[in-house]
Order: structure tokens, then sequence, then C-alpha cells
């Protein structure tokens, strides 16, 4: 299966929730927005929204600094 990764082909073996999808690429839940097919996602859904062949995802980190 594949995906459109931040607007790049990415390859999935099944359908993902969007929490797998950011274990898989060791990124922290908690501090993310992820986009999926064009609609902003509330962090409450990421364990129940299911990532299937030709989804769109943007995933962009908040940085802090100061």
């Amino acid at each position: 299966m594949e995906i459109i990764l931040n607007g790049e082909p990415y390859t999935i073996d099944q359908p993902l929730t969007v929490v797998a999808l950011l274990e898989r690429l060791d990124i922290d839940a908690r501090r993310v927005a992820v986009e999926h097919n064009f609609a902003i996602l509330k962090r409450q859904l990421f364990d129940v929204t299911l990532i299937n062949d030709g989804d769109r995802i943007e995933i962009v980190n908040f940085v802090g600094g100061g």
C-alpha cells in the first residue's frame, strides 16, 4: 500500500492508525499536528483514524525555543 507522507510516496504493509504511523516514524504524538486527506485531525482521533492506500498525510512538528 502506498500513501503520500509529507508530499513523498511512502509504503505501508497494511492500514495503520495515525498513532501506529507516528510510532513507526519515532515521532512523539504530543508534539505534532497531523493532516489526513486535507483535514486537520484532533489528537484524540489519532488512535482511531486509519490510514489506507492512497491517503495523504502531512505531519508538522512543533518546535519550541526562545
